[in-house]
């Protein structure tokens, strides 16, 4: 479902300063409409500083980044979001006094009708309806979606937080959603929805950048892989076309950059 001749999202030399150290020096990236990319390296390789960037956290000194084929230049996360972009910060991100449904659909509640609802009365059983049903059609189980989420389990939290990403990203016609770290911390059952979740957005033609330090879920879920390596691209391969040792040592700086990168 990917469109080759347009990426979703295309960063060309983007180079990130910090006084006289380069976190990103000319690194090139892109990701395709319904595709599942793995942005992989070691602490300090850079893969969560160009997600920021992609997220509008940080602005580029250097460098170009374009939406469908169109120049951007983001100051804050709404810019990004504007753009049709969504991110899930490792933090997640969520209100933790408000119960499951009001965290999954926050800003798009839903009111009750008539003079409650000009008066801004939520209907709270059509949000939990609402948050269930969105939930059951992207395979995401929450358990209790009335129960405040700072009573949740570390991946149960997470689970909501993926889950409303992906609820807005799936409402845009174009959307690209970014992973940071989506199963640290996770089980193993867990780990398996976050996997099925990656595949399903994919092939229902969303764009998905995924930072992890998890292998076996890059290996899983995308089909290509783009690892740094000390703020540089040291190679961009279709997973299919790897395995475990090659991207180990591109990790670890271990194995020569790619040739053409």
């Amino acid at each position: 479902m990917s469109d080759k001749k347009t990426p979703a999202l295309d960063l060309q030399g983007i180079e990130l300063h910090y006084g006289y150290v380069k976190a990103l020096d000319g690194v090139n990236f892109h990701v395709n409409q319904g595709e599942a990319v793995a942005l992989l390296g070691d602490n300090g390789a850079g893969k969560s500083t160009l997600l920021k960037l992609m997220s509008g956290v940080h602005k580029q000194t250097f460098g170009t980044i374009k939406v469908h084929g169109e120049e951007v230049h983001f100051h804050s996360p709404k810019d990004s979001g504007d753009a049709g972009i969504e991110m899930v910060y490792q933090d997640l991100a969520l209100v933790d006094a408000l119960d499951s449904a009001t965290n999954l659909l926050l800003g798009r509640e839903i009111l009750r009708k008539g003079l409650l609802g000009l008066l801004g009365f939520i209907d709270r059983k059509k949000m939990v309806e609402e948050a269930n049903f969105q939930t059951e059609r992207l395979g995401v189980k929450i358990a209790n979606m009335t129960r405040p989420v700072e009573m949740l389990s570390g991946g149960q939290r997470q689970g909501v937080a993926l889950a409303r990403a992906a609820v807005r990203v799936t409402d845009k016609p174009k959307g690209i959603l970014l992973l940071d770290e989506p199963t640290a911390a996770l089980g193993y059952e867990q780990k398996v929805m976050v996997e099925g979740l990656i595949k399903r957005l994919a092939e229902h033609g969303i764009a998905v950048v995924v930072v992890t330090h998890d292998l076996p879920l890059a290996f899983n879920a995308t089909t290509r892989m783009v690892v740094l390596n000390r703020g540089r691209k040291v190679c961009d391969v279709e997973t299919k076309d790897t395995t475990y040792e090659e991207i180990v040592g591109w990790i670890t700086g271990a194995r020569e950059p790619q040739k053409g990168i």
